[in-house]
C-alpha cells in the first residue's frame, strides 16, 4: 500500500536545492499522481525555510517533462507548470524532479497563458551545460503547455478541481 505522505524534492540541474516539501497523496490516475499541500505545510524554498500560506494541488505526470500546480484564489496563477525532467520516484514516498527554469502559467481571471523565465533558462543552459536533448524536450514541453493551458485540454480545464477541493 502506498504511503499517504509523499516528499517532493525539486533541485536545479547542478544539484542545488530548489524546493522540498511534504504532500499528501490524493490519487493516482491516467494523468499522474495528484498530491495535496495544505496551508501551514513547512517547506524549503530556494534553500530557505518557508510555510505554505495558500494550499495547492500538484500533479506529477507519469512520463512528462513538467509538473502542474493548481491554485485557489487569492493566488493570481490558477495553473503554474514547472518544466522539469520526468519524475524519478524513490519508492512510493519520495519524488525527485529537476527544475529546468521555464514555467508556463495561466492567470486567474484573465486566462492569459504565458511562458516565463526564458532568460533564466538561457543562462542556466550555458552555465550548467544543458545537453541538447534536454533543451529540445524542455522547449517542446513548453510549447505543448502553452496550447494546452489555453484550449481546455485536461487536466487544465476541470479535472484538477475535485482534488483542489480536498485541500482548500
Amino acid at each position: 500500500m502506498p504511503s499517504d505522505v509523499v516528499r517532493v524534492i525539486y533541485r536545479k540541474y547542478d544539484g542545488s536545492a530548489h524546493r522540498d516539501y511534504p504532500s499528501r497523496r490524493l490519487a493516482t490516475d491516467d494523468l499522474g499522481v495528484w498530491l495535496g499541500v495544505p496551508v501551514g505545510t513547512e517547506s524549503i524554498y530556494h534553500g530557505q525555510p518557508s510555510v505554505e500560506r495558500i494550499p495547492f494541488v500538484l500533479l506529477v505526470p507519469h512520463h512528462a517533462w513538467w509538473t502542474g500546480m493548481f491554485n485557489p484564489p487569492p493566488r493570481t496563477s490558477e495553473v503554474y507548470c514547472d518544466i522539469t525532467t520526468p519524475a524519478r520516484w524513490e519508492g512510493d514516498d519520495t519524488v525527485h524532479l529537476i527544475d529546468l527554469d521555464l514555467d508556463v502559467v495561466r492567470r486567474r481571471g484573465t486566462g492569459l497563458v504565458e511562458l516565463r523565465d526564458e532568460d533564466e533558462f538561457a543562462e542556466h543552459r550555458q552555465r550548467f551545460r544543458y545537453p541538447d536533448d534536454l533543451v529540445v524536450e524542455a522547449e517542446a514541453a513548453s510549447r505543448r503547455l502553452l496550447v494546452a493551458l489555453g484550449d481546455g485540454t485536461e487536466p487544465f480545464a476541470t479535472a484538477y478541481r475535485k482534488w483542489l477541493a480536498l485541500v482548500v
